[in-house]
C-alpha cells in the first residue's frame, strides 16, 4: 500500500472529520488533504447505495491512500447503512438474551454478527467500525440501553470477544467503548454532563472489568464523557488519571484510544467552561487520547473543521502540540487486514452466507 506523506514535522494524523454529504466536495477534500486527518466518520446521511458508498470510499483512499474511513455500525438502533442488501443487525442486547438460553449458540451467534458486519462494511470500501460496546446495562440509561450485551460484565465480556473475533475474521480491528463504562449513569452525553459517584474500587469491579478481561484482544478503546468525580474532576476522555493511570497502566491497553465525539456538550464543558473545538482536541489528546473524534461539522459552510484545523497549525508552530510517532503507529495498525472481497464475491461465500443465517435467526427474534 502507498501512503499519503507524513505531517512535515513528524508523524501523526490525530484528527477524525466527517464529510458533507454523499459526494465529495471541493472543501471536503481540502480538508482530507491535510497532513493532520487521519480518517473519516460516515453517518446515515452519507449513505445512499452501496455503489454511491463504494465510489465516495474509492475517491477518499485516491486522496489518501492512509486515511482509516470508520462508522458507527453497532447493530439494532445503532447501524447507519441498513438498506440495498445490508443485513439487519440484532442489537447487543438480542444477543445477551439468547445467551440466556443458550451461551455457545449466543457466542456463535456473536460472532457472525461480527463477520456479517465487518464484511459487508469492507465490501463497501469502509475500514473500522466503533464497536463493540461495553457498557453494562443497568438499567437506567436511555443512550446506551439495548446497545449493551447484559449486566453482567462476564456475558460483555464473552460476548464481545466473539464478535470482536467475527470482525477479526473481515480483516476489520474492533474499539470497545465507552470506558470505563457509561451504562450507569442516567444522563445522556450528547446534551449533558453525565456523574458517576462511585468510587475506584466499585468501578474497578463491576463496569470496567470488561477492559481488563479482554486485555490485548482490544484494538482501540473509546472513554466516556462522563464524569467519574471520586476519581477525578474531569470526564474520563480528558483525564490523564484514567487514561494513562488506569488505562494504560493498571491494566496495560497498548492499543488506539479515541476521543468521544467533542460536538457533544459533555465533550467541550470542562470545568463550567465550554472550550473550543481545538482546545478540547488537545486537552484530549494531552490527557492521552491517540485520535480526536469531530463529528456532523461539515454540513453547511464547515467553519468548525476549518477553525479546528488551523487551530491545530497554530498549536503545532506554538509548541501546544506536536505529533506522537507512537500514536500514528497505533492509527495505522487499525487499517484493515487483507484484501476485502467484493459485494459479488461476499454473497457467493459460503461461510458469510452461512453466518448471514445465524444473524437473521437472532434479528428477527
Amino acid at each position: 500500500m502507498t501512503f499519503s506523506p507524513p505531517s512535515p514535522d513528524g508523524l501523526h494524523a490525530p484528527l477524525i472529520i466527517d464529510v458533507a454529504g454523499t459526494e465529495l466536495t471541493a472543501d471536503d477534500r481540502r480538508r482530507i488533504a491535510d497532513p493532520r486527518v487521519g480518517g473519516v466518520i460516515h453517518f446515515a446521511r452519507n449513505w445512499q447505495d452501496r455503489a454511491q458508498m463504494q465510489a465516495l470510499n474509492a475517491e477518499l483512499k485516491a486522496l489518501r491512500p492512509d486515511l482509516l474511513i470508520s462508522v458507527d455500525q453497532e447493530g439494532g438502533r445503532v447501524q447507519r447503512f441498513r438498506t440495498d442488501g445490508f443485513t439487519r443487525l440484532p442489537s447487543m442486547r438480542l444477543l445477551g438474551e439468547h445467551w440466556m438460553r443458550s451461551p455457545m449458540q449466543a457466542t456463535r451467534a456473536a460472532t457472525a454478527v461480527g463477520f456479517v458486519l465487518a464484511s459487508e462494511l469492507r465490501a463497501c470500501g469502509v475500514d473500522f467500525s466503533f464497536t463493540p460496546v461495553l457498557d453494562l446495562d443497568h438499567g437506567e440509561s436511555s443512550v446506551i440501553g439495548d446497545r449493551s450485551f447484559h449486566r453482567d460484565p462476564r456475558v460483555v465480556s464473552l460476548l464481545a470477544k466473539s464478535l470482536s473475533h467475527g470482525l477479526l475474521r473481515a480483516g476489520m480491528a474492533n474499539c470497545g467503548k465507552h470506558f470505563p463504562g457509561h451504562g450507569f449513569v442516567k444522563a445522556d452525553s450528547h446534551v449533558a454532563v453525565p456523574v458517576d459517584r462511585r468510587g475506584l474500587k466499585a468501578i474497578l469491579a463491576d463496569d470496567a472489568q470488561p477492559y481488563d478481561w479482554l486485555g490485548g484482544a482490544l484494538a482501540a478503546v473509546m472513554p466516556a464523557h462522563v464524569i467519574y468525580s471520586k476519581v477525578d474532576a474531569l470526564p474520563a476522555g480528558f483525564s490523564a488519571k484514567w487514561l494513562g493511570g488506569i488505562l494504560r497502566t493498571r491494566l496495560g491497553f497498548e492499543g488506539a484510544v479515541f476521543s468521544d465525539d467533542l460536538s457533544m456538550e459533555a465533550a467541550r464543558r470542562i470545568d463550567h467552561v465550554l472550550l473550543s473545538y481545538t482546545d478540547a482536541a488537545l486537552a484530549a489528546l494531552q490527557a492521552g487520547c491517540d485520535l480526536a473524534l469531530l463529528c456532523n461539522q461539515s454540513i453547511g459552510t464547515g467553519a468548525p473543521l476549518d477553525e479546528l484545523l488551523a487551530g491545530f497549525d497554530a498549536a503545532q508552530r506554538d509548541g501546544r502540540w506536536q505529533p506522537r510517532a507512537v500514536s500514528e503507529a497505533r492509527r495505522r495498525a487499525l487499517l484493515p487486514r487483507g484484501e476485502a472481497l467484493s459485494w459479488d464475491a461476499l454473497q457467493d461465500s459460503p461461510d458469510y452466507r452461512q453466518a448471514q443465517r445465524l444473524v437473521t435467526d437472532i434479528a428477527g427474534g
